[in-house]
């Protein structure tokens, strides 16, 4: 691998921060590490392989010496500064949602679909975190079996929307516990000893912007436009780690056992299914790993060909962080 000066930019924010730690300890070839973020943490330091880096201001000429850039501060700031990077002959790397429908824009999971950067013009985009883990465990199925419908509800951990809503959870816990009213300021429902199914505004078909991103990502990037999807994401009251109950049906018969061992090779993926021995993936054993993990296969006995599957992983790092520098680590390859 070359070496390549990277910019981070929101670097204070949860994923920010957890693409510092996936950087660090992938070893990844750096020359240059810049840590870029808004006017409100100027001054501020991070920690990096033992020193402390400064924060700096994103402004216009922040990209001048950069190879690749790796955005996580949010669909506005992307769509201003993304194509300033490219133009400045970075590579950005996005994580927010603003250029993942663009036909013109790769949208990549390295397990699924590495050679779609190869047409790349400056700007990939990082799908939603439910997303990731979604294509990693079926497009190999996929691959052996054809898939044919999915239908996917989500359980969502109130990290992916971001720090205020850790804090709310925090908050609200320790409230009821006190016999308090909990004060509900990010999400509009108390979330703690609760679930929302509501994440992201709700559109005119009566699904949320979340569900359909996770319609239209999955459909890009395992290449089957034509795929029948449905989605129902919940948020729930766990600090890290998504979980998913998905049903998946095939073209070609399958049987779990089959299923089990093509996600036994499957890269990325890790098989947690022993149910009589209390074994299955949880979001408490997810946090701060790589692997996306999968249990409870089993056949779905009201059609055919199909499969239930339950799969969990950490929505800061694969979900964010860690798909954006393998996708870094492919560009520098």
């Amino acid at each position: 691998m070359k070496e390549a000066r990277v910019a981070v930019v929101g670097a204070t924010g949860l994923v920010g921060r957890e693409m510092l730690k996936v950087l660090e300890q992938r070893n990844f070839p750096l020359s240059n590490l810049d840590l870029l973020a808004s006017e409100r943490s100027r001054g501020k330091k991070l920690e990096f392989a033992g020193e402390e880096l400064p924060v700096k201001v994103l402004g216009e000429n922040s990209f001048s010496n950069i190879d690749i850039a790796l955005f996580s501060a949010g669909a506005s700031i992307s769509r201003e500064f993304a194509p300033i990077a490219a133009k400045a002959g970075a590579v950005v790397v996005d994580n927010s949602s603003a250029f993942r429908m663009e036909s013109e824009v790769p949208l990549v999971v390295p397990e699924v679909n590495p050679g779609d950067i190869s047409w790349h013009k400056g700007i990939i985009a990082n799908p939603n975190c439910s997303t990731i883990q979604l294509v990693v465990v079926l497009y190999p199925l996929h691959q052996h079996f054809a898939l044919e419908r999915v239908v996917v509800t989500t359980f969502q951990a109130v990290s992916g929307t971001g720090r205020a809503a850790v804090e709310e959870l925090k908050r609200q816990t320790r409230e009821v516990n006190e016999g308090k009213t909990p004060t509900v300021e990010v999400y509009p429902h108390q979330i703690a000893f609760n679930v929302l199914p509501h994440i992201d505004t709700f559109l005119d078909n009566g699904y949320t912007r979340e569900e359909m991103k996770m319609v239209n990502e999955a459909k890009k990037i395992i290449g089957l436009p034509e795929l029948a999807i449905t989605a129902t994401t919940v948020r729930v009251p766990v600090f890290v780690g998504h979980s998913e109950s998905v049903n998946a049906q095939f073209k070609k018969p399958v049987e779990p056992d089959d299923a089990q061992e093509v996600l036994s090779g499957a890269p990325g993926v890790e098989v947690l299914d022993d149910p009589f021995s209390n074994i299955y993936p949880m979001p408490i054993d997810c946090a701060s790993k790589d692997y996306t993990y999968v249990g409870r296969i089993r056949k779905d006995f009201s059609t055919q060909n199909a499969l239930n599957l339950w799969i969990v992983s950490d929505n800061l790092r694969k979900g964010g962080a860690l798909n954006a520098v393998q996708i870094a680590e492919l560009l520098v390859d």
